[in-house]
């Protein structure tokens, strides 16, 4: 005999009609049939209230299954479980509520044990070169440096800038972030020029001249422009991070 059939029998016993046990229990009808017909299961909180209605003791309605879990339980579970039933339904919750924290402080202690989490780590490039430009060769000469909540989490690398011509956007001796997103104009990024490494805003006109601005106009000495005829060299290595100022010309 399963749980619902003993349910219903425990029910007929004691002279209860379903809508009667589904009003002291504070569910519809159709849900104390379908625990009866075992549709469903009562949760737990329901579950308590039917072990008073019925008055009667979970080994009555789980028999075999319950004696199986006694077995298991150690002398000072089972009276812990006894201390707990003899309990009013506001004692019951006062229980749980005070489990339900313990069990969280222990979480808690748990998950403070726990290493911390390794950051990542990008590569920074160390060689920087002349004003303007940045490590010489990408894939060499670099260390690793971690990505903490200083460092833009977008950042895939990074490199070390020297010299004035993009002050004081990026200044000299300072680290720019870079990640490979599309370039687009106004941004600004690391490019291969002929060989040469510079860290440029970048405009493309409907020409097809490309020009690299230095953010410090006092140097625009150091800007670069060539076009598609030049048979120049250009590779762009990613874009930095860095808010950049409007275009030259383009306020």
């Amino acid at each position: 005999m399963k749980f619902g059939e003993r349910m219903q029998l425990r029910r007929e016993e004691i002279g209860l009609s379903r809508a009667e046990l589904a009003a002291l229990l504070g569910v519809s009808p159709s849900a104390v049939s379908n625990y009866e017909k075992n549709i469903s299961f009562p949760k737990e909180e329901v579950m308590l209230r039917l072990f008073d209605c019925l008055d009667t003791d979970p080994n009555v309605l789980f028999q075999d299954s319950f004696h199986r879990a006694r077995q298991v339980l150690s002398h000072t579970e089972r009276q812990l479980i006894d201390h707990y039933r003899g309990l009013s339904p506001k004692g019951r919750e006062t229980v749980c509520s005070v489990v339900d924290a313990l069990c969280a402080y222990r979480d808690d202690l748990e998950t403070a044990r726990e290493p911390a989490q390794e950051p990542r780590v990008i590569p920074l490039y160390r060689s920087p070169a002349a004003a303007g430009y940045a490590a010489p060769v990408f894939g060499e000469d670099f260390d690793y440096t971690p990505v903490t909540d200083e460092v833009p989490q977008a950042a895939e690398f990074a490199v070390r800038i020297q010299g004035d011509s993009m002050a004081p956007f990026i200044a000299d001796g300072s680290v720019a972030y870079v990640n490979r997103d599309p370039l687009k104009a106004g941004d600004v990024g690391i490019f291969c020029v002929d060989g040469d490494i510079l860290c440029k805003q970048y405009y493309k006109d409907p020409a097809g001249i490309v020009y690299l601005f230095s953010l410090n106009r006092a140097r625009a000495d150091a800007d670069v422009m060539f076009t598609p005829s030049s048979g120049r060299m250009l590779v762009c290595f990613g874009r930095v991070i860095v808010h950049a100022p409007p275009l030259p010309g383009k306020a």
